[in-house]
């Protein structure tokens, strides 16, 4: 890896003292300032955290002094990077848990969940990131094989995309579940054949709150490490600013607290969770917002997902008959909720991935925004979409959307949704088209946090190993430029940023990523090995 040639500034000579002084000055680099114009610069003076000035490299050096130059020789730089909608406080958690990502079998699951607990045994164990998607047998694993190895313990394995849980006879017990219990919106799982007899073991979307209230709550401790765990992994990526699709107030003080003292400084845009205390809280106040804390808005979930067919179908699912997923939030309180937040100064995010969702929330969407201006409601996802219902989003909704969930799913998306209403998703350019704009983002963890393969799947809609030949639905791919857009200013704008970071121009956060290559030239096979050199925040190198 070349390094940078940073050049202390030792002595002035006389002519240094005419110039303005500033905090660094950054030359010879390869500047996407990601302005109105796509336009480039050379190089550009920090000072207080903020840019001061951009423009060519003998400009700046003829203007601007400073103790610290950074010769950039030629490398790229781009701003800060963003993702529009992860669970940064999950993928923390995440890292005090079983991983379980990646695995091709359930016996793969079993072997990494035994290693593990003989290993560091717990009295309850958890893990997440198992994909039936992923394995030889597509179907959900039962858990006659964990009552067995776990028979006095608890286990709770959280599946990928979080709206799945896998638990023993022992959790069940614990939650007080049996043949019985039944949950509105989501699923219980059952079956009887000769593996096993009654409940499987696998929860769906709301069920699955049974088992969290029995599992023991982290420790302060744990919640401080698991915040710091992910603005490592974060800043690494050269994410400098996340949205997070769901928090506690709990949590949200914990984050404000810690970067009120200088523990935490990445910038996170906070998405409210929907409980009764939560909004009971913040919709009777103005938002909050601080440098490196943004809260106003609220995430509602309106169905599960598509992997655990929890996604709700206008029509049943090609691969289930007469199934059709479940309202995690019934319509009337979508309703509601939109009702009351319309009247509050928050905005309203909304998780829909089925088109009978989509509809749903969209419809009540357009009905409380009558007469109101500029609210930037978003769509969490957008990710099935019947073709009458994309005009909606001409009337400033915006679709927050992930482009590796479509070469994450393009292996099986059509069995679940069939040949017609497949071109109805993941349509990224088609979402453009009718917004103006798209936010991009991962999901992490259910998606990996490494935002160029965001832009790789956004542009090729390919997967790692080059497939499939021309790309998944191709005319849905984004160009270079509106992805890079879609991962900086397009998403600081959903979050009412974008006159403060998303792009490199003067009086804006000095939030910016050295890169390993240039994002806009180099062939597109190679995007997926770019990496973040250096991630910087505020002005500072983030770490």
């Amino acid at each position: 890896m070349r390094k940078l040639i940073w050049l202390l500034v030792l002595m002035l000579p006389s002519c240094e003292l005419l110039k303005e002084k500033v905090d660094f000055v950054i030359l010879n680099a390869n500047v996407y300032k990601v302005d109105n114009d796509f336009s480039k610069a050379e190089a550009f003076a920090v000072n207080e955290g903020k840019f001061v000035a951009i423009g060519g490299t003998e400009e700046i050096q003829g203007k601007y002094s400073s103790e610290v130059i950074i010769d950039a020789d030629g490398r790229t730089i781009v701003p800060g990077l963003i993702d529009a909608h992860c669970h940064f406080y999950g993928l923390g958690l995440n890292q005090q848990v079983i991983d379980l990502s990646g695995t091709k079998s359930y016996e793969e699951v079993l072997e990494r969940v035994s290693v593990f607990q003989n290993a560091n045994p717990k009295d309850f164990i958890l893990g997440r990131g198992w994909d039936q998607n992923d394995w030889e047998v597509k179907e959900f694993p039962t858990r006659k094989q964990l009552d067995s190895l776990f028979p006095n313990t608890p286990v709770a394995l959280r599946r990928i995309d979080g709206h799945a849980l896998l638990v023993n006879q022992k959790a069940l017990n614990m939650a007080g579940i049996d043949w019985r219990t039944q949950v509105d919106g989501g699923e219980i799982v059952k079956k009887w054949d000769n593996e096993i007899q009654g409940i499987t073991g696998v929860l769906i979307d709301n069920p699955m709150r049974l088992i969290d209230a029995i599992v023991p709550p982290p420790t302060l401790e744990t919640k401080i490490q698991a915040l710091k765990d992910a603005q490592q992994i974060c800043f690494t990526n050269g994410l400098t600013t996340v949205n997070d699709a769901g928090l506690d107030r709990e949590i949200i003080e914990l984050i404000d607290s810690l970067q009120q003292t200088g523990e935490l400084s990445i910038r996170i845009y906070a998405m409210v969770s929907n409980t009764k205390e939560n909004l009971d809280h913040y919709l009777y106040r103005t938002p909050f917002k601080t440098d490196r804390l943004n809260v106003r808005s609220v995430k509602v979930y309106a169905d599960g997902a598509l992997g655990s067919r929890g996604a709700v179908l206008k029509q049943p699912y090609s691969d289930l008959p007469g199934h059709y997923g479940a309202m995690v939030t019934p319509v009337g309180e979508i309703e509601d909720l939109a009702r009351r937040i319309a009247i509050s100064e928050y905005q309203m995010n909304t998780h829909a991935i089925g088109d009978s969702a989509n509809a749903v929330v969209l419809r009540s969407y357009k009905k409380f925004l009558q007469g109101e201006e500029d609210r930037r409601w978003k769509i969490e996802h957008a990710q099935v979409l019947d073709s009458m219902d994309f005009d909606y989003f001409k009337e400033g909704i915006i679709p927050s959307v992930q482009p590796t969930h479509a070469t994450s799913d393009m292996y099986w998306a059509e069995e679940r949704l069939g040949k017609e209403r497949i071109h109805g998703a993941y349509a990224f350019k088609t979402l453009l088209n009718k917004s103006g704009r798209v936010a991009l983002g991962t999901d992490f963890p259910v998606e990996e946090v490494n935002p160029f393969l965001t832009f790789y799947a956004a542009v090729t809609r390919k997967d790692l190993n080059d497939y499939p030949e021309g790309g998944f639905q191709i005319q849905e791919a984004l160009s270079r430029e509106e992805a890079l857009r879609g991962m900086t200013i397009w998403a600081a704008y959903s979050n009412f940023e974008e006159k403060e970071k998303g792009s490199i121009e003067v009086g804006k956060f000095a939030d910016f990523v050295i890169l390993s290559d240039d994002i806009m030239k180099i062939p597109l096979e190679q995007i997926p090995n770019l990496r973040a050199e250096q991630t910087f925040i505020g002005g500072k190198i983030a770490e």
